[in-house]
Parts: structure tokens; sequence; C-alpha cells
């Protein structure tokens, strides 16, 4: 549907007396404002912190914005060296000059005002291939900790990583799953704030107040299993400097926390810091640390709002207003953020460009500017859309983010005998700690019972549990008393069992991406572990797609007289 020009006029000033519209990575939302920001044609769109202006005065539909917001990004830096968009020839012939906003350009003199010259990256790779945490120069109060708990030698993604966050550098961390990626941000944090902190850092700290870090992350496993990371690393006399806000717990207590014990790293869930921040309870303007683990999950839809709102108030400097149009992209400098997660998607490197200030890749033995990583620009239209783009996106993602020590297959059955191969697969295999995955809640109870009718000891674990009922049931499964998890995906992140020898996927994931995520909950911090996936014949074809996409043997298998039995292997592209 079109609509005249007096019409378009007329609905553009209606909405922008009441909001305003921004996006946070690809997805579209709007926000209430108390007062018009946008007259006449102006259409505002926010793209993370960036502001995007068209001003074209032609028929204006339904269509057009949709594509707006999907092509803004790649218009942005189009404009800023052409000083603004070319004017249309509808514009023309209505006389009607189009306006650039005044507040791009000198927003990022502004900015680079703040935050200095640009930093210069300076990549040791010798430390790369370091032996111990004294060679990556985190202080000694922190590596003596660490001896304490066992922890001697860093992993490859630690020793890359360490150094350059030290150096203060916005980075996106990107390495498979059980590789020790928490410690990667951790370990440097602690080195800057904290009782384990550089001696020479403690003098110009003191004067600081109040969290200095914040750690968000999408489920409340990972955020519980993160804060008992650092709690671990600071002892139990200083264990009260970290506080969980998560969703699901006593809101009341946590903030009873928030003012007794006065921590300075907060670890929680979008929802939750959000909440707590709204009511005035939590003051993260002073932060030094932004931590977004499993980015490309936080990301999503349903997480818009809450994140919009922490990235608006984590590290705000002083003076600035939550009107401040520049939003996070003027406070790049008084924060480091820092984006974590076993898969990167384009959709992760564009958000880190919008909220970092020169953001760094840091892989294993890889470290290298984002810049230098082409992303696609958005389709416009679905027949501009390249058909294989969606998976090469997947494809780009999933790729190097599966532990290298495992060994994959999977075997084919009928649904109703499937939880009879998972049976005779635990029992070939002789495994003592497997998780089991399936695609929805309804049917995990009728699997347990399955399998504690045939004398497998079985538990569930979903989000309808509460709290408590998961922590219990995480600990009894940690502790042996459970020999099968069955789950669905809450469980496919940051759940960390190193014991667990064998992944079962009950029903086919969804993509590449999520068979890693799975695949990751086994073969943790270089031990060895099986992915088994049990599919319908009709399914093969889904496998084949997701061994060409991850670039990994997936070798067929039956299980026969108590013994893996390996067909000949498929050749693999």
């Amino acid at each position: 549907m079109r609509l005249g020009i007096g019409q378009v006029h007329r609905n553009v000033l209606a909405l922008a007396s009441s909001r305003s519209c921004f996006v946070l990575g690809d997805r579209l939302s709007f926000r209430m404002l108390s007062q018009p920001r946008v007259a006449g044609f102006h259409q505002t769109a926010w793209r993370g912190s960036q502001i995007l202006e068209d001003n074209r005065g032609g028929p204006l539909t339904l269509a057009s914005l949709e594509v707006q917001s999907r092509v803004g990004y790649g218009k942005k830096e189009k404009m800023a060296r052409t000083g603004g968009p070319k004017p249309s020839s509808r514009a023309s012939s209505l006389n009607v000059k189009p306006k650039v906003s005044s507040n791009v350009k000198p927003a990022k003199s502004a900015l680079m005002k703040s935050a200095g010259i640009k930093k210069t990256l300076k990549v040791d790779e010798a430390l790369f291939s370091a032996k111990s945490f004294e060679e990556l120069g985190l202080p000694p109060l922190l590596v003596d900790q660490l001896n304490k708990e066992g922890l001697t030698a860093p992993t490859e993604v630690q020793s890359a990583a360490i150094p350059i966050i030290a150096q203060k550098h916005d980075v996106v961390i990107q390495s498979y799953t059980g590789s020790g990626k928490t410690l990667a941000y951790l370990l440097p944090i602690l080195s800057e704030i904290g009782p384990l902190k550089r001696t020479m850092e403690q003098d110009n700290s003191e004067k600081r107040s109040g969290v200095e870090a914040v750690i968000v992350a999408p489920s409340r496993e990972l955020g519980m299993q993160i804060v008992r990371e650092v709690e671990k690393i600071l002892g139990p006399s200083d264990k009260r400097l970290v506080q969980q806000l998560v969703g699901g717990a006593n809101r009341s207590r946590q903030e009873e926390a928030l003012k007794k014990n006065k921590p300075i790293i907060v670890v929680g869930t979008p929802g939750r810091i959000s909440e707590i921040s709204a009511a005035g309870k939590l003051h993260t303007h002073g932060c030094r640390f932004l931590v977004l683990d499993e980015v490309d999950q936080l990301l999503s839809f349903n997480y818009r709002e809450d994140m919009h709102r922490i990235l608006e108030h984590v590290g705000r400097r002083s003076g600035a207003t939550s009107r401040d149009v520049l939003g996070p992209l003027a406070r790049r400098s008084e924060r480091q953020t820092i984006l974590v997660s076993a898969t990167i998607p384009f959709s992760v490197i564009r958000a880190a460009r919008s909220w970092g200030h020169d953001p760094v890749l840091i892989r294993a033995k890889s470290v290298v500017p984002l810049d230098s990583i082409t992303v696609p620009r958005p389709a416009l239209s679905q027949s501009d859309a390249n058909p294989t783009s969606p998976s090469q996106s997947v494809n780009q993602a999933a790729v190097g983010s599966l532990p290298p020590s495992l060994e994959h297959y999977y075997c084919t059955a009928k649904a109703q005998h499937k939880v009879d191969t998972l049976r005779r697969c635990i029992h070939a295999l002789e495994a003592q700690t497997v998780i089991a995955f399936m695609n929805n809640t309804k049917p995990l109870k009728d699997v347990v019972f399955k399998l504690e009718a045939r004398g497998i000891k079985a538990t569930e674990l979903h989000g309808d549990l509460g709290k408590l009922a998961r922590s219990t049931v995480l600990k009894k499964f940690k502790d042996g008393e459970f020999r099968v998890l069955v789950t669905n995906e809450l469980s496919a992140r940051g759940l960390d069992v190193p014991e667990c020898d064998l992944v079962v996927n009950l029903d086919l994931p969804t993509d590449s991406t999520h068979y890693a995520h799975r695949a990751g909950r086994t073969g943790r911090l270089g031990r060895k572990g099986i992915v088994v996936t049990i599919c319908e014949e009709k399914e093969g074809f889904v496998i084949r797609k997701m061994r060409k996409q991850l670039a990994v043997a997936i070798k067929p298998c039956e299980f026969t007289e108590g013994e893996l039995v390996v067909h000949k292997e498929e050749d693999v592209e």
C-alpha cells in the first residue's frame, strides 16, 4: 500500500512524536520517548549506536521502511565519505533538499578526541606457546591463586587473549567449547580490579567504588558457572566481591547483597540485570569492563530491550544523560567491551564494530583486527538474496567451534526404537557420564522413564524446573548419582561437566551451530569425547549437510552385540 505525500507527512509526525526506532544487531524494535526527536520526513533509525537518516521525499511504504532498516548499516560508511545520501529524483522534482545530520561528523570527531589516537595492536606471537601464566604478565598474587587451584599452564585461547585484553583493546573471543574462554577474559579483568590486581594499579584505583565489571550470560546455568569460577579464584575470604543477578532467584536478596557486600563484579542474565538497574539498585556508570558471554545468543530478539539498557548504562561517563544521541558510541573509551562465543556469525561482527572501538578478533594462535574481516551486506529483498548465503553464514559461524579431540558418529533407527538404540550405544561405548539432547521438553520425562526401566539411572533438565531443582539435578549428575542427563537446548551452552564422555542427539539439532554447541559438552579441555546422532533413515541428508558445513567426519555406525561397528566412511567434502 502506497501513501500520498500529505498523509505520509502526518503519519511520520505522529510516529516521531512518540517513538524512536533502533536496531540491536539485526533486529528492529521501538522505544518510547517523552519528547519528539524527528520532524518532517526524517526517519531516524538506530543501529546499535549509529544514527542513519533518510530524507527521501518520495512516497513511503512499509516495505521501504523494512529495506531501510536492513541496509542502513551498509550505507553508513558511504554516507560518511560523500557527506550524505544523493538526492532522489522525486526529491529533486519537489525541490526538497536533503539534509545531512550535523550530529554525525562531530560525533566521530568527539569520539576520537575522547578516545585518543587509534590504539596500536601489539601481538607477541611467542606468547601463543606460553607454558605458564607468569609469561603472560599476570600479577604474582593471581598466579599463586591459580597454582593453588591446580591451574599452571594456559590454554591456546588464553595465551592469545590475556595479553591483548591487558592492552585495553575491545575484543571478540572465538574458540571451541571447553577451551577455557571463561578464564581467558576473567584473568585479565582480575589483574586490574580486586584484591589480586597488580600492585601499581592499587593506588590508582582506590578512588573507584562500586561495580567495575559486568558479565552478561544468556542462561542461569552459565551465569552461575561463571560466578563459581570467579569465587574459586578469589578464594573464600573474598568471594563476596562477586554477585550473581540471575533470573529465577529471589530479587530482594540480590538487592540486599548488592548493598551489603558492595561487589566489584556482577554476573547475571540480561532480564535481571536490566530489571535491578532500572529500579536504581545497580549502579554501573563507572564500570570498566562489559563482557557478553555467548554473545550470538544475546543478540536474539528476545533480549533486545534488556540489552539496549545494559549497553546504554554500563560504563556511562559522568555527566552523560540517557538521551545522549550517541548512545554507547560516545562511551567506548569509558569501558572495555569483550564479546565471547564459540560461534561468531556476521551479526556478532557487525555488533562488535558498533559497540567497540577498533575491536580485535582473537582465536587460538591468531589475533587480527576485526576491520580486516569482510562482512557481506544484507540483501535488499528476497530476489536480491543469494540462495547460498544462509548456509555460508552458518558455515562461517560453526567452523572451528568443535573441540579437536571429538569423534563423531551417526546411526539410523525408527522413532520408537531410539531409546533402545541409546541404551545399546551407552553399553557399547561403556560411557559413564552421558548427556542426551532432544528438541522439545515434553518427551524428556518419557525417555527418562524408559531408561530407568532398562536399568540406567537417568534424570531430566529443562527450563520449566525451578532454580533449586535445576541446581540439585546438576549437582547429582556431576556427582555421579545419575548416568544419563536428558535435556533440551537449555544445556547446550555453558554447561560444564568435565567428566562427560558421551553426547547423544536423540533429535537432530536445527543447524550446524546447535550441533557444535551440543557436541561441546564433551571433550572439554583436551579430553577425549564421542558424539553420536541417532536419526531416522529419511534424515540422513541433514547429517551429510552438517558434515560438509562443519568440515568434520561424521561416520555411519551401528551397535550390535555390545560393540560399535563403524561402516565405510563416506567422502567428506
